[in-house]
């Protein structure tokens, strides 16, 4: 993921992006990003979502979108500094005590 990471700062840096990568500006992309993958799914049955991978063009734009989705939530976590898999675990560690097991 720290590969993943440096890829795309090296990326916006290369194009003197980084005015733009504020964590506001990072943040209302990544609404974005995530509500264009929503879209995908709007209008369609549970059944029909359940099997959105086995058509190629649609399969295509889900796999699109969840980059966008992912480039954008690391590229957040790297701009303020948060480790995105340290902090999914402390949230699974919360979840865990929250909502114990039946």
């Amino acid at each position: 993921m720290s590969g993943l990471q440096r890829r795309l700062a090296d990326f916006a840096r290369v194009r003197q992006w980084g005015p733009f990568h504020t964590p506001k500006n990072l943040a209302v992309a990544l609404s974005v990003e995530a509500s264009e993958l929503v879209e995908i799914f709007q209008w369609l049955t549970p059944e029909q979502s359940a099997r959105v991978m086995e058509d190629e063009e649609s399969a295509h734009r889900v796999r699109d979108e969840v980059a966008d989705v992912l480039a954008y939530l690391l590229q957040f976590c790297d701009v303020l500094g948060v480790d995105a898999l340290a902090a999914l675990s402390e949230k699974i560690d919360r979840n865990e005590s929250r909502f114990p097991a039946p």
